[in-house]
């Protein structure tokens, strides 16, 4: 097997997943229908505020706070729910997606782009 690089296995996952635009994502926001999970590090919160309404669940613990069996398990973290990812600018939230429609989650998407894009589209961010 030929070795991946991370942006390969980015792009792999890009085509397994449901990419949303910033607008995509704050459509589903506003009807209330989705919960948003920022994925990236404490540190990144801190530097760049969050998205308003996003919980935060670390990219290193997402299986473990996904996993329904685990104590470690989180009650945002529902498979009959919508979900949608995001990170600071969408590689870590597209593997994220597919690890998660690995774990039996099917409606899982993510912010293509991340906050990065979020930002750009000049939509809200709690520092």
């Amino acid at each position: 097997m030929t070795p991946k690089s991370a942006a390969d296995m980015v792009k792999e996952a890009k085509q397994q997943i449901e990419n949303l635009t910033p607008e995509q994502v704050k459509d589903e926001l506003s009807k209330g229908n989705a919960t948003l999970i920022d994925i990236r590090e404490s540190e990144e919160l801190k530097q760049n505020g969050m998205i308003p309404g996003a919980i935060h669940a670390p990219r290193g613990m997402l299986e473990f706070y996904a996993d329904a069996s685990l104590p470690y398990h989180k009650p945002e973290f529902d498979k009959e729910k919508r979900i949608i990812l995001h990170c600071a600018s969408g590689g870590r939230s597209a593997l994220a997606a597919q690890t998660l429609k690995q774990m039996g989650y099917e409606n899982v998407a993510h912010l293509d782009g991340g906050i990065k894009a979020w930002k750009e589209a000049s939509l809200p961010v709690e520092e």
